[in-house]
């Protein structure tokens, strides 16, 4: 399409609507000698006339009434296009998507996501929580949260949260009917506490030290999908918990918990927000800043 072309269409559909080259070149900012010239040269290059003239009104010929009939859905369309991108641009609005898990819903959103909402009333949010490490580009997500170790590379990540350690832990009750394990091979003789993935599997309880790395399957007779319930199990004494840190921290100073394996228990890489390296919604950013790690 010659440059100028769908200029001179949406002219031309203004005047046809308008029936008024005044009135039209009002609305479009021109004069309506400018604006009739354009007319003239947009009949040439397409070969019919389209536009009937007379001294008092203008109206479309039967080739502009069929031509303005395909222009306007597709000049709407364009308009809503146009329309879309104010969510790129002054203050943030439209919707942010995010995917993330629930443990890091709790710790990364719960304090700091209803703030978020309340100073920005044009902003809409969307969490949905899911164990699985969601491709967030094909399920149309704008963002996740997940720990930094499962980032993948090319995406930009912002840490959201300090690092963590992820902790072996039971009630003094269960350590007087069992010895505490000294080291992670020990952890085959306990009864464990294990956690089932989305995906189907049991999370392996991973430990290091002196750069040796060592992943344990455990086994026990309660396997959960749900933290509360894994939290209340091991607080009853039923077995051993691989528990984050900050989640027992409490009970451990209290004494109603005691803490194992400490030396292998080393720290890693905390809950980071990540995203595709494209351009940023202002909504995205907002969330972003306000989500930001600052300790």
């Amino acid at each position: 399409m010659r440059r100028g072309t769908l200029d001179d269409l949406a002219a031309f559909a203004a005047v046809a609507r308008a029936r008024s080259f005044t009135r039209a070149a009002a609305e479009l900012g021109l004069s309506p000698s400018a604006l009739s010239h354009a007319m003239r040269g947009l009949e040439a290059r397409l070969g019919v006339r389209l536009l009937a003239r007379t001294t008092r009104s203008v109206a479309p010929t039967p080739a502009g009434e069929r031509l303005l009939r395909s222009l306007d859905p597709a000049l709407a369309e364009v308009a809503r296009g146009i329309a879309g991108l104010a969510e790129w641009r002054g203050a943030p609005s439209g919707t942010v998507r995010l995917t993330t898990f629930l443990a890091a819903a709790r710790s990364v959103l719960d304090p700091a996501l209803p703030r978020f909402l309340l100073d920005h009333p044009a902003v809409s949010v969307e969490v949905v929580t899911d164990d699985r490490l969601t491709d967030i580009v094909a399920a149309g997500f704008d963002a996740g949260i997940r720990f930094g170790e499962a980032v993948e590379r090319d995406m930009l990540a912002v840490r959201v949260g300090p690092d963590l350690r992820t902790v072996v832990v039971g009630t003094p009750g269960y350590f007087a009917r069992r010895p505490p394990p000294e080291s992670p091979a020990d952890l085959e003789g306990h009864d464990c506490i294990n956690y089932r993935l989305a995906g189907g599997g049991l999370l392996p309880w991973e430990f290091a030290r002196g750069g040796r790395e060592m992943r344990v399957r455990t086994s026990g007779r309660l396997v959960v999908n749900d933290g509360v319930l894994a939290g209340a199990a091991l607080r009853a004494g039923v077995g051993l918990g691989y528990m984050l840190e900050q989640d027992v921290a409490e009970d451990v100073a209290a004494g109603r918990l005691v803490q194992v394996l400490d030396a292998w228990c080393l720290p890693f890489p905390g809950y980071h927000l990540y995203h595709p390296a494209r351009q940023v919604t202002p909504a995205l950013r907002a969330l972003i800043d306000a989500l930001r790690w600052r300790g």
